[in-house]
């Protein structure tokens, strides 16, 4: 009885949100449609709750859970709380686009919070079978959440192209880790790594069940050649999916790929930095250059992502402590990036109207100096230049591949990101050099003005002063990773 209290005790914020999700699910049945905002309020307040019990059951050593198929370290803990950090943004921004479309709905909170509950199975994973449970939870959610515009034929088709895929990519990952399994006779992220030790890695299964874990990751990153549904779900999803598609996943996305490669596969690092290195390269030059054709600013975005992406992956490369604490400094950077860009596109949309043209940015300093401001803030952080936080991204993860001795490699994605420029300067010119096509008045509740500024703010000061949050990301990395 005691280890099965203190299993339910390590895992009350996943307990919270699964019992809140539910609640909302049936309350909703039971609320009419005109006080539904107290949904979003018991949504956000779920998020405060499972952020307190975190913080309180935080674990500063690495401590394990049902049978330790669950992991409690720093690591999990600090992924948890960024993710609720962007989820309650995610719902701030949406809110109004939500109740103009007629979707502000009960199922829509608690989908979300059923997808957030997956994220933190995947994150504090150490059993094949628990990322694996944890990865289905949340994309099943989110193949929901695309077609959730039913009338939508757009969003339809992008959930159909969605699922297909999603599912090949599951597969994949499924088949890599039951070869993995059959090889080592383990589940059990540590004890595979071990396994490994004493084993042959040149084993041509082993080799192969490596190459379909790492296509599986690849996919819910949307790194090449596995970033074809990218661009179709990002334009094709309503925005305010698109905002979450684009933003905290990522963060479980991350969690996943330490615990495979970095605990789990660390034996075969010499096999699965070379796969990386190779889709690192495709994904910053076909994510830039291809973003620099699009018209459609969602389009252009998940371009963007892919390039990302690409640099996201310069880190893992390096295949050491200090590499993996650069690519969850940039991961964290890339999400802020991503919320303030797509919530720029939620505040200039409205009833009727979305705001994902490129042509619908002009003249936005004369209709709004404030959102232009925002706007040009995130665009200099996505593109890295300094003093932002995309900037100071960018140089920790090609500074972990420089010293790892990627120096090719290196030098090529610094040539992509100034390519890569281009189409982020674009957005700042058509702002402020081009006369507007829609002078409407951009309205937007209070509380969405206030978290968007606090947002961009954060990617300026968060560039001038990195030290914190580097130093967090790598306390995370060492304790959890040692």
């Amino acid at each position: 009885m005691e280890y099965i209290k203190t299993d339910l005790i390590t895992a009350l914020p996943e307990l919270t949100v699964l019992f809140m999700a539910m609640f909302i699910l049936l309350l909703d049945l039971f609320i009419k449609p005109k006080n539904r905002i107290v949904i979003y309020g018991l949504a956000q307040f779920t998020l405060l709750a499972a952020a307190y019990f975190t913080v309180v059951t935080y674990n500063p050593s690495v401590g394990y859970a049902f049978s330790n198929m669950f992991v409690d370290d720093p690591l999990a803990d600090i992924l948890k709380l960024m993710t609720f950090l962007g989820t309650s943004m995610m719902l701030v921004y949406t809110r109004q686009y939500m109740q103009q479309r007629g979707m502000f709905r009960g199922e829509y909170y608690a989908m979300v919070l059923f997808a957030l509950l997956g994220m933190m199975i995947m994150i504090s994973g150490q059993s094949l079978l628990t990322i694996y449970m944890g990865l289905e939870l949340l994309s099943l959610c989110l193949y929901s959440l695309v077609a959730f515009d039913r009338d939508n034929a757009r969003a339809t088709e992008a959930a159909m192209k969605y699922f297909v895929l999603g599912a090949l990519a599951s597969g994949m990952l499924l088949y890599g880790m039951s070869m993995i399994y059959g090889m080592t006779g383990s589940l059990n992220v540590a004890e595979i790594s071990s396994a490994l030790l004493e084993m042959n890695t040149k084993n041509p299964v082993l080799i192969l069940g490596l190459v379909f874990v790492v296509a599986g990751l690849a996919f819910k990153f949307g790194a090449v050649p596995f970033q074809m549904w990218v661009p179709d779900v990002y334009q094709g999803a309503p925005t305010s999916i698109t905002l979450l598609i684009g933003s905290v996943p990522k963060f479980a996305a991350f969690a996943i790929t330490i615990r495979l490669l970095a605990q789990g596969l660390q034996p075969l690092a010499v096999d699965w930095q070379d796969m990386l290195l190779i889709m690192a390269v495709l994904s910053i030059a076909i994510g830039n250059i291809t973003a620099i054709a699009q018209t459609n600013l969602k389009r252009m975005l998940a371009y963007s992502t892919i390039s990302h992406v690409g640099f996201l992956l310069f880190g893992f490369m390096s295949a050491n402590l200090n590499g993996f604490a650069s690519s969850m400094f940039y991961i964290s950077a890339y999400v802020l990036m991503t919320l303030a860009g797509f919530g720029m596109i939620l505040l200039l949309s409205r009833q009727g109207f979305e705001a994902e043209n490129l042509d619908d940015l002009k003249g936005l300093n004369q209709r709004s100096p404030w959102a232009a401001f925002l706007m040009l803030i995130t665009m200099f952080s996505m593109a890295g230049v300094p003093p932002t936080l995309g900037f100071y991204a960018k140089f920790t993860v090609l500074q972990a591949a420089l010293q790892a001795g990627f120096i090719w490699a290196v030098v090529f994605a610094v040539v992509m990101a100034a390519i890569g420029a281009f189409y982020y300067l674009r957005v700042v010119k058509l702002m402020y050099f081009d006369a507007p096509k829609d002078n409407a008045r951009i309205s937007a509740p209070v509380d969405m003005q206030l978290v968007l500024s606090i947002n961009a703010a954060a990617l300026l000061l968060l560039g001038i002063m990195p030290q914190t949050l580097m130093q967090i990301c790598g306390v995370a990395i060492v304790i959890s990773l040692q």
